[in-house]
């Protein structure tokens, strides 16, 4: 602990000390006096750059939404690449709007910080208008890839990409393939289309096709909840660290999830492919849809 006197006395002596170790005729290191004037005329500046930043990121996020998004019909690279380009023009824009008497003001760190607040200015609104309640520009799609029905016939399952490889112990094993669909409004109403063809035969074994909620209430979706146990295991919780009450074919409660037997009385080694389509009316794009497709390889093999 050091007192008030102790203190002065030892700022006394530092001052003393510093005028002795000058040169002579150097004056003394001071603070720059303080203007007032000029201080407020450069926090008027600041206000300005920065409701210029803000309206020119809110005018570029509306520009990218009702102009250049209606135009395409799906998600492309200029949509986040004129954005970002716009940066290189924030100091031009400055010198059109601004008074000379402010923008000469201006120095690198005022063109970083309007760099940063436009971007995040223009990322915020844009995320609010392309997703709900404005907007939807997310297609549905599957929760969880897909997933096969856990038998004693079945040795090993693995899930490599979009190959799906599983082992059979015997001559011929039921296979019955699972699904989700997932939407991030309601997925009931997305069109689906889903064909299952095997490796040597023309014709699609299996093939589904209208709306997500009749083709699960014709069956499948009954078909699913059936199901005691999917080969690849319950969903993981990373966050509260236990396994949740649903699989990882369809990890949340929302999920649709759909079943089919791939093969009546039994599946041989063979190749299948799936080849499923999902899309949904939107207001985004040019052709007013949300698509989504994905295709999977499932390779049947026996072993011993």
């Amino acid at each position: 602990m050091v007192d008030v006197d102790s203190a002065l006395r030892a700022s006394a002596y530092s001052g003393r000390k510093n005028k002795s170790d000058s040169k002579d005729g150097e004056k003394p290191a001071s603070i720059e006096p303080f203007d007032p004037a000029a201080h407020a005329i450069k926090e008027k500046a600041d206000a300005i750059s920065m409701w210029t930043v803000i309206a020119l990121g809110v005018l570029v996020a509306f520009l990218m939404r009702y102009q250049m998004m209606t135009r395409l019909e799906g998600p492309q690279q200029v949509l986040w690449l004129l954005p970002l380009l716009g940066t290189l023009a924030i100091p031009s824009i400055h010198r059109l709007v601004v008074p000379s008497e402010f923008f000469d003001l201006y120095t690198g760190g005022n063109w970083f910080r309007a760099s940063f607040l436009y971007l995040f200015t223009w990322l915020a609104l844009s995320f609010a208008l392309v997703n709900p309640p404005m907007a939807d520009v997310a297609a549905p799609h599957l929760a969880g890839a897909i997933d096969v029905e856990a038998n004693d016939g079945i040795s090993l399952t693995s899930l490599e990409g979009s190959t799906y490889n599983i082992e059979i112990v015997q001559d011929q094993v039921p296979v019955v393939i699972g699904l989700a669909v997932r939407d991030n409004v309601n997925a009931t109403n997305a069109q689906m289309s889903m064909t299952i063809t095997k490796k040597g035969i023309e014709e699609p074994i299996i093939s589904a096709s209208g709306t997500v909620s009749d083709i699960a209430n014709s069956g499948p979706g009954e078909d699913f909840q059936s199901v005691q146990e999917w080969s690849r295991g319950m969903h993981w919780n990373a966050l509260m660290k236990f396994h949740t009450d649903h699989p990882k074919v369809a990890p949340n409660g929302q999920d649709i999830g759909m079943a089919w037997n791939l093969c009546e009385g039994g599946c041989e080694p063979g190749i299948f492919t799936i080849s499923i389509e999902l899309s949904e009316d939107s207001s985004v794009w040019s052709n007013g849809l949300n698509t989504w497709s994905q295709e999977y390889t499932v390779r049947i093999s026996q072993v011993g």
